[in-house]
């Protein structure tokens, strides 16, 4: 399964609204879960079974939890069976897409 989440405390730090240093904290508990992920500017997305993507998405959470009385987040996921690799091979099949309709 892939999991497309971002999480946010809705304190921030300072008088900017960033919440860059909160966010670290949480793409941390990511990095160390040790399954594969890849960040962007509004997601973080990572791929393996239901439980263990689950309790990363609820750890980061919790460590934002820590500093903020609130958090924020949006979560989606792409639960299919049998398939591993996606995160990878989902954007392999697009590209491949966009080149055959490009040469039409």
């Amino acid at each position: 399964m892939l999991i497309a989440f971002s999480v946010a405390p809705t304190v921030a730090a300072d008088d900017t609204g960033s919440v860059s240093e909160a966010v670290a904290r949480a793409i941390r508990v990511v990095r160390d879960s040790g399954l594969p992920h890849r960040t962007d500017a509004m997601f973080t997305t990572i791929e393996g079974e239901w439980d263990e993507c689950m309790a990363v998405v609820k750890q980061c959470c919790d460590v934002l939890a820590q500093s903020s009385p609130r958090v924020g987040l949006v979560l989606k996921a792409d639960i299919r069976p049998g398939f591993t690799g996606e995160l990878d091979a989902k954007l392999e099949r697009l590209e491949d897409a966009l080149d055959r309709q490009r040469d039409e």
